[in-house]
């Protein structure tokens, strides 16, 4: 009995003990309390103003059907989630073999020893065969954490474990960003292939009915000649928008993890419902909440409970073999009594001579803090940089979009004024190419600034924090 109060002893005295793990401070965020303000930011998200973005779940933030179908694909059958996901399972692994050190471990074992003695060894001089049956129960080198080393370490595995999960959070904002941008983008990319087509289409009508003008005097050689490159021209870009389309469909594929049903894509770009337009907010605290930065938080305190390990090192450690059981030179006398046994063995470990290597391994310790308090820092200024870059081009993008809109039905005036000029013999036709011209790259213009749009809602939602929160 009083062997195993002892133990209780030593166990309580563990589970009460402290570590030497410093006090941990989160550093101050390097940045400004508020976003930046000026011409470029005048636009302001009108929707979930009462609520944080961090909080918004993605099938609040994606209204359209088929975008969340493939966001849900891309969830379930994405590799780089999939790896993130299986790091949280081998750090809680690892978290919970990092508790289980600390607490004593009893083992059982079972042994049979059996030698031949010499006869100049024995009093009889007759040589002997012996055979020892033996079973025991206890503990081997187990390491009474009187200074918090392993509890120290313990804490470490503890901090990379929520790291990992923060990380795995992370890649799947990540994730759904870039889904989203690239169904846009194959979106407006098949309209830009509609639009290269139409025009070409226009392009040939335009040629043929040149022809029958140039055969019959109306028209010069050198207009039919203008109008066959126009022709070539669109027949070119249909080629490019088309490997275009297909470059995008594949990139789309790769991110989902599967090939998407053709039902699921975009008909055409305006078919897309777009996202909601979401606040920021007033104060850059909600950075905080950013899974990468609460995943390099984690790191620091990791870093943090490794100098208590360090510390722990410059004392002495108590290690304790202990044991009970039975011994006998008879198996089926071995439960008998008169055959129990019992070991005893605390082993004291003082550093002296390896207080040199304690030395440099708390100075790295605590260098290594110091990394992860500048890596924690930066990371909180480039979340800053991008919500900032995304509030300027969300500040302009509309005033772009107005203008390419005029642009677009100004160019189709002049458009339609040199094709009649020329049917009515007032001006060449290279007037009309140049209207043309004009024209088509004004609509393509007007294709890539709403992608623009789209894209920017998007990456709101993405350097705000939203959309990493797990499924169910």
């Amino acid at each position: 009995m009083k062997r195993y109060a002892l133990v209780i002893t030593l166990v309580a005295t563990v589970l009460a003990g402290c570590t030497m793990i410093p006090e941990y401070k989160r550093p101050d965020a390097p940045i400004p309390a508020s976003w930046p303000t000026g011409p470029a930011y005048k636009e302001t998200g009108e929707d979930f103003k009462d609520r944080s973005p961090a909080d918004i779940n993605w099938r609040e933030f994606y209204t359209d059907e088929k975008l969340q179908k493939v966001i849900e694909m891309a969830l379930n059958n994405n590799r780089d989630l999939k790896v993130a996901a299986l790091n949280i399972e081998k750090m809680r692994a690892v978290y919970g073999i990092s508790r289980l050190v600390v607490l004593p471990l009893p083992d059982a074992n079972g042994s049979l020893n059996n030698y031949r003695s010499p006869a100049d060894l024995a009093e009889n001089h007759d040589a002997k065969n012996v055979r020892i049956y033996s079973a025991n129960f206890g503990l081997t080198s187990w390491e009474i954490d009187f200074f918090g080393r392993i509890r120290s370490l313990s804490e470490r595995a503890l901090q990379q474990y929520f790291a990992t999960e923060h990380a795995r959070n992370a890649t799947q904002i990540s994730l759904i960003a870039e889904v989203a941008n690239a169904y846009m983008l194959f979106a407006a990319e098949r309209e830009a292939l509609k639009l290269a087509r139409s025009t070409l289409k226009a392009q040939e009508e335009s040629r043929d009915l040149i022809k029958r003008r140039f055969e019959l005097g109306a028209s010069s050689e050198i207009d039919l000649n203008q109008v066959t490159t126009r022709v070539e021209t669109a027949r070119v870009d249909e080629a490019r928008f088309t490997n275009l389309v297909a470059n995008d469909e594949n990139a789309l594929n790769f991110l989902v993890g599967s090939p998407v049903p053709p039902e699921l894509l975009p008909d055409d770009f305006s078919s897309i419902k777009p996202p909601k337009d979401i606040f920021p907010g007033l104060s850059s605290d909600l950075l905080l909440k950013r899974p990468d930065i609460l995943q390099t938080e984690s790191l620091l305190k990791a870093a943090n409970a490794n100098i208590g390990a360090a510390r722990a090192a410059f004392f002495p450690s108590v290690s304790l073999t202990t044991s009970i059981g039975t011994t006998s030179d008879d198996l089926s006398a071995l439960f008998k009594a008169g055959s129990a046994t019992w070991s005893f063995a605390p082993q004291v470990n003082v550093p002296i001579f390896s207080s040199v290597l304690s030395w440099a391994n708390l100075k790295a310790a605590k260098a290594d803090r110091e990394i992860f308090v500048a890596e924690y820092e930066k990371a909180i200024q480039a979340a800053f940089r991008e919500v900032a870059d995304t509030l300027a081009r969300r500040g302009t993008i509309m005033d772009q979009i107005k203008a390419q809109q005029l642009l677009t039905e100004t160019s189709q005036k002049i458009y339609d004024l040199a094709t009649a000029r020329y049917t009515n013999g007032i001006d060449s036709y290279l007037n009309v190419l140049d209207a043309q011209r004009s024209l088509y790259s004004a609509q393509q213009g007007l294709i890539l600034i709403q992608l623009s749009r789209l894209v920017n809602l998007v990456n709101m939602y993405k350097v705000l924090g939203g959309g990493g929160t797990p499924e169910p």
